[in-house]
């Protein structure tokens, strides 16, 4: 099969939902009764109570090439899968698909519940268009890779969700296919099966074309090689540049961030005066290497001797990014006046191009018990000119290359 041509061609396709039961399924017979009769008009128009779940789509992905899709609950990214495998028809534009397709959408998709976890191998199999001989070479592995040997002559109505995905991928990965669509349906599994999974769709996708869906920008960054954003159904930024696609999606959220209630406990209170850093609206603006600065005035009850204070730096998505515990230095904070003042530096902030959050606690040394904690006291802006696959971009001392002859 040619390389150069791409396996998934999808051209300004668009796909329509009606949000009344009654009027779509009154949509649905008129639909069809043209379509039977050749006379189905233009569907580039949205009647009633209908809504555009696509609109206008276009991509191409070529063998060994992963596309993330990223958005929103409700952007289209479900939709955009279904309509790849042919559980639904676009209204507007047409999708080429050259190859072998499978799809782990849904749980339990294309597994007949009464029937075998042993039996469904088989069956999937030839729905993929395996015969049996070339499955029963793969039998062992897949069973091996599911670790549900033990459970495969039960029928599967009776797994778990867990169950339903090992063996679900394990027959995906182990019966080459040309194209496979993965939605978030790995996130079911436990830490150590999915870990297997990420490992084996890096060595899927040398000989395949993935589309993979998740909310994890961690994983997204992780497999994919390119990136669409999707936003109330359009596509709103497509990049091979990975990390700079997902700070895209991280900026869709920066201003709809609330500010959760500080908890303080034994009538303490904090104040937190300006960071030493320029401020633009709502963000401190901190240059890539530079140190930050915090003034701080706490009233701490008298009662806790000794103290912790915690910064966390957190990204957009909520993932811990790095820490500054005082605990760190090796000395407790003593707070014999119950009165903290002063300022915390924290050096060289490494992180990558885009917006953090900073969480604030204050612990009890005796008892690890949170005196106060506040999750998202402000924001700051790492202004860089790259954007990088981790975090955290550590400085390198590149002097000593040489160019040799």
């Amino acid at each position: 099969m040619n390389n150069n041509k791409p396996l998934i061609k999808a051209e300004n396709i668009s796909k329509k939902f009606c949000k009344s039961l009654k009027r779509s399924l009154w949509y649905g017979i008129k639909d069809s009764c043209s379509e039977l009769s050749g006379q189905r008009k233009s569907n580039h128009k949205l009647r009633k109570n209908e809504f555009w779940a696509l609109d206008d789509i276009s991509f191409e992905l070529h063998r060994g090439e992963c596309l993330g899709l990223i958005g929103r609950n409700g952007a289209g990214k479900s939709t955009l899968l279904k309509l790849l495998n042919g559980l639904i028809k676009p209204d507007v534009g047409q999708i080429e698909i050259r190859g072998r397709i499978n799809a782990l959408i849904e749980l339990g998709a294309g597994f007949n519940p009464i029937l075998s976890g042993y039996e469904n191998i088989y069956i999937n199999g030839a729905v993929l268009g395996f015969n049996k001989k070339s499955i029963d070479k793969k039998i062992d592995s897949i069973i091996e890779f599911s670790e549900i040997g033990e459970f495969l002559e039960m029928p599967v109505q009776n797994y778990s969700s867990g169950m339903y995905v090992r063996l679900g991928f394990a027959i995906a990965a182990h019966l080459q296919q040309d194209v496979l669509l993965i939605d978030e349906i790995l996130a079911v599994g436990d830490i150590g099966f999915r870990s297997k999974c990420y490992n084996a769709i890096h060595e899927i996708r040398k000989n395949t074309a993935v589309v993979f869906v998740s909310h994890s920008m961690n994983l997204i960054n992780r497999i994919c090689t390119k990136v669409a954003t999707l936003e109330r159904g359009k596509n709103v930024y497509s990049s091979s540049n990975v990390p700079a696609a997902i700070q895209h999606y991280y900026d869709l959220f920066s201003q709809e961030s609330n500010k959760p209630n500080r908890i303080e406990n034994y009538d303490s209170k904090i104040n937190f005066r300006e960071l030493k850093a320029p401020k633009y609206k709502n963000l401190y603006e901190i240059e890539f290497g530079a140190d930050i600065t915090i003034e701080i005035d706490a009233h701490i009850n008298p009662c806790f001797k000794n103290i912790e204070l915690n910064f966390t730096f957190l990204s957009h998505g909520m993932d811990i990014v790095a820490q500054c515990n005082s605990h760190n230095n090796g000395i407790p904070i003593n707070n014999s006046t119950g009165h903290i003042t002063g300022e915390i530096t924290i050096k060289n902030i490494n992180f990558n191009k885009g917006n953090y959050f900073i969480s604030m606690s204050i612990v009890d040394s005796e008892t690890n018990n949170i005196i106060i904690w506040d999750h998202l006291f402000t924001q700051i802006k790492i202004a860089a000119s790259f954007y990088g696959g981790a975090f955290t971009q550590l400085v390198g001392d590149w002097s000593k290359l040489k160019n040799n002859e």
